[in-house]
């Protein structure tokens, strides 16, 4: 298979269920999104090495990539068809558990907490406010088409999980948190 095809040269791209729409059609952007998302991911995950962020972080770009092929698939229909395919419930209660876990060593939030820290800690907050954005483009595209309420669960407790992350990777590495 080529890597490049020339289909997309006059600006549109293809869609998973073979139809052509603009590449600046919400529901690429919000695939984008997700995308770039799991890219800046993966720049967490190169720097944090082995680890158990690192696995899940890998989970959670497998995640990603199913909620990508999700929404590159207008007729909802990739799910039902492949199981690597799905997120569902249990992929965000995977979220929050891990949120409860490093939150309970955390002090209690009485500001807010400027982005920042050590270099991964500052990573994880890049990763959050792309997170936040790719967000905002799955709730655009679902006020014109059908999307999956899962994905914006899952989209929404990503955040938080990041954000946790990030001061949970500050307090281990013992950099203060810059407060506003």
């Amino acid at each position: 298979m080529k890597i490049y095809t020339r289909g997309g040269d006059q600006g549109q791209t293809g869609l998973s269920d073979g139809s052509r729409v603009r590449k600046d059609d919400p529901r690429v952007a919000a695939y984008g999104e997700v995308d770039e998302l799991s890219a800046v991911i993966g720049q967490v995950r190169a720097q944090a090495g082995p680890s158990e962020l690192d696995t899940l972080l890998a989970d959670v770009q497998r995640d990603l990539f199913a909620i990508g092929a999700q929404l590159a698939d207008p007729g909802a229909t990739v799910a039902g068809r492949k199981a690597k395919a799905a997120v569902g419930a249990p992929h965000v209660e995977r979220l929050e558990q891990a949120i409860d876990a490093r939150e309970k060593d955390l002090p209690p939030l009485r500001a807010f907490i400027l982005p920042g820290g050590s270099p991964l800690g500052a990573l994880l907050h890049l990763a959050r406010t792309v997170c936040r954005r790719g967000e905002r483009s799955v709730v655009a595209l679902a006020a014109a088409q059908p999307v999956d309420p899962v994905i914006l669960s899952y989209l929404n407790r990503l955040s938080d999980l990041l954000f946790v992350l990030a001061r949970h990777e500050n307090q281990t590495r013992g950099v203060s948190e810059d407060v506003w």
